[in-house]
């Protein structure tokens, strides 16, 4: 295959080609527009993992050719996703978990805090970087200036207030809500300043921006990160920590079985050294290795020349929904800031409910995106002004089981592979959408809140089956 390039990336993409079946009864080519969530799968990674499956077998300790080959690859994958992130070897431990959410739990139960301990988060936080923290210590909320970002004089003021007490700030890279990227550096900096240290998810920002660890020595340098795979085209189930080893040298593992251990007695037990005390049970190696080849891919396209389609694309949607009556969009609504933040943006259709839009796309036009909060409901009802008595109707609603009337946002996030005609469907639907042209007629389920077309039956056999 010739070099992946930006321009040719989109060829790339397993099942781009690939149409699905509309309301009225047209196949159409399947167009995502839901990339925050889970990217489609690279060709090169589908192809190396279908390379590597004849020699997949169990990883460590096992004396044969297969284990023996299937470990180092295991361990070399480990050593690309430490160059990847710029990790110091001696400083830093890399481990393979199952996702983002997972890396961050373990990170809360590992760190040793005090009970007068506090994290500062912020309030765009995506609910695994939020509720982990809630369980392990006091938690003091960052807040967000009208526009949604991050609102750096109140972190200084928290900072100023509890200063003696902060042991970790929690920040994302990157907003999966509204795009913003945060001054990660900027803000380790403050935390290191006051003895404190600071855990960055990158799960938005590892498949669109370069990151660097960089050096303990340096007052800016990140503690602890964590990412997922399935956002970077490698959709096989692996996630990444990585930590300060002088934290996860302390201590026992919060997971233990098969793979912790150097030794066990009746009355003993011996931890293996990093990263194996920290992963439990029989690794992913297929997962590291499809991780590798997407850290490859992304490398050899180039994060700048990523970057820099993405900020085209969400230039072009913004100037587009600017054009449409009826729609009101989140977050930052300049195209020309585009290059300093990410292809995500919130928006609704005014008087709509988000998860009717979301099902008119998706029947009508075979457009997929987001509806709802996105695991950050603090995060959209801030950016919505839902009222506090509001919130409270809310919660009852759902302590009665009906799902129909909480509020959210339709999301697009683009991809490297993304293309301007896709944004032209999604403007030309949007525009029928607010004429009131759509034909369908949609019920929402109470349960759910989900709204599927009146009399519509599905069958997906014919696409895939078990």
């Amino acid at each position: 295959m010739s070099k992946l390039t930006i321009d040719n990336v989109r060829d790339q993409i397993i099942g781009i080609d690939n149409k699905v079946p509309l309301l009225d009864g047209r196949l159409v080519q399947y167009i995502n527009l839901d990339n925050a969530a889970t990217t489609p799968t690279l060709r090169p990674i589908f192809e190396k993992v279908n390379k590597f499956l004849p020699w997949y077998s169990s990883v460590e300790r096992g004396a044969g050719f297969k284990s023996r080959l299937s470990t180092e690859m295991y361990r070399r994958a480990r050593e690309i996703v430490r160059k990847f992130i710029g990790a110091d070897r001696d400083s830093y431990t890399v481990i393979f978990t199952k996702n983002t959410t997972e890396s961050i739990n373990k990170l809360a139960h590992r760190i040793d805090f005090a009970s007068d301990d506090i994290v500062l988060r912020s309030i765009m936080e995506h609910h695994s970087n939020d509720l982990p923290w809630r369980l392990n210590a006091n938690v003091e909320c960052i807040n967000i200036n009208p526009h949604g970002g991050l609102d750096l004089d109140h972190l200084d003021y928290l900072i100023h207030k509890f200063s003696q007490h902060i042991r970790l700030i929690a920040i994302s890279g990157a907003s999966n809500v509204t795009g913003y990227l945060n001054p990660i550096h900027e803000i380790a900096a403050k935390a290191h300043a006051i003895g404190a240290e600071i855990f960055v998810d990158a799960a938005q920002l590892a498949p669109h921006r370069e990151i660097e660890m960089r050096s303990l020595d340096d007052p800016s340098h990140i503690d602890y990160l964590a990412f997922s795979a399935h956002k970077m085209y490698a959709p096989y189930g692996t996630g990444v920590l990585v930590g300060r080893k002088d934290t996860f040298l302390k201590g026992d593992p919060d997971s233990v079985g098969g793979g912790t251990i150097e030794l066990v007695t009746a009355d003993e037990v011996r931890w293996a050294p990093l990263p194996e005390k920290e992963e439990a049970g029989t690794p992913n190696a297929i997962g590291a290795v499809a991780l590798a080849e997407a850290i490859f891919c992304t490398q050899q396209i180039g994060m700048e020349r990523i970057a820099e389609h993405e900020a085209r694309l969400s230039a072009y949607l913004l100037h587009k929904l600017e054009k449409l009556h009826g729609i009101s969009i989140y977050g930052d609504t300049d195209p020309g800031n585009t290059p300093q933040r990410l292809g995500v943006i919130p928006f609704e259709v005014d008087g709509m409910p988000h998860q009717l839009l979301a099902a008119i796309l998706a029947y009508e036009s075979g457009i997929g995106v987001r509806n709802g909060c996105f695991c950050a409901h603090p995060y959209v009802l801030k950016l919505l002004n839902v009222s506090s008595q509001r919130i409270v109707t809310y919660k009852e609603e759902v302590a009665h089981g009906s799902h129909a009337g909480l509020p959210g946002l339709i999301r697009v996030s683009f991809g490297g592979y993304n293309e301007e005609s896709e944004v032209d469907a999604l403007i030309e639907q949007l525009q029928r959408i607010v004429r009131k042209e759509h034909h369908g007629e949609y019920v929402q389920d109470r349960e759910s809140g989900e709204f599927k077309p009146k009399g519509y039956t599905e069958n997906f056999d014919p696409y895939f089956s078990l």
